[in-house]
């Protein structure tokens, strides 16, 4: 058995490899600034400070063009929450934190990762839709509420194997699942309280009780 977990942890860090290399097939060779990036968040190497401080200047167009005028074909076929339903899915969990008194930022995620919806509340600290995204990894790529996770990967070395370096291991988020299938996750972030997380995962559910039965 933990042997299977080894191959799979193994499996989905090759995966999270391929993403990233995928991710940096663009015209002007886009990349994660590093590991901890989240999906998506890939930087165009120019147009940006170097090393010495110089701002990098744009390169030459390349053969062809870009590829991303209007009308241009959608960049992601990835399955998740359209972003209607994303919307809805965080004002009802920033909602159902706001009622208790807490301010947080909310992410919905795709089935690959990358943001549908990332929200922050009035007078929210704005980092914590980047943890709230973090969060959602967790529980996409595990399956299982972020919190379930979090106690597994604390017993067992295999299933520790299967944390990426952009993930955040701990209680708020849940995995977005239609007819048995992981389509996406909605991780919120930002609401104090014992055990940590655990008023997250909370408002959480909220937002995919909201959406939970109009979801295809």
């Amino acid at each position: 058995m933990k042997r299977n977990f080894a191959l799979i942890g193994a499996a989905a860090v090759l995966l999270a490899m391929a993403g990233w290399l995928r991710a940096a097939e663009g015209p002007f060779h886009d990349k994660p600034a590093s590991p901890r990036s989240l999906p998506a968040d890939n930087l165009p190497p120019f147009r940006m400070l170097d090393a010495d401080g110089n701002l990098i200047p744009l390169p030459e167009i390349p053969p062809g063009g870009l590829h991303r005028g209007a009308g241009a074909p959608a960049e992601s076929s990835a399955r998740g929450p359209s972003m209607s339903l994303a919307i809805e899915a965080a004002r009802a969990a920033v909602e159902s934190c706001r009622a208790e008194g807490y301010r947080v930022g909310v992410s919905v995620i795709d089935s690959v990762g990358e943001a549908r919806v990332m929200l922050t509340a009035d007078g929210s600290d704005g980092s914590h839709i980047f943890v709230a995204t973090r969060k959602a990894l967790t529980a996409l790529a595990f399956e299982m509420p972020s919190s379930k996770a979090a106690e597994m990967v604390s017993k067992d070395k295999a299933l520790l194997a299967r944390i990426a370096p952009n993930m955040f291991v701990m209680g708020g988020a849940l995995p977005i699942i239609v007819d048995h299938e992981t389509i996406g996750a909605i991780g919120v972030s930002g609401a104090a309280g014992a055990p940590f997380g655990h008023q997250d995962e909370v408002c959480a559910l909220a937002g995919l009780r909201k959406i939970q039965y109009k979801l295809k």
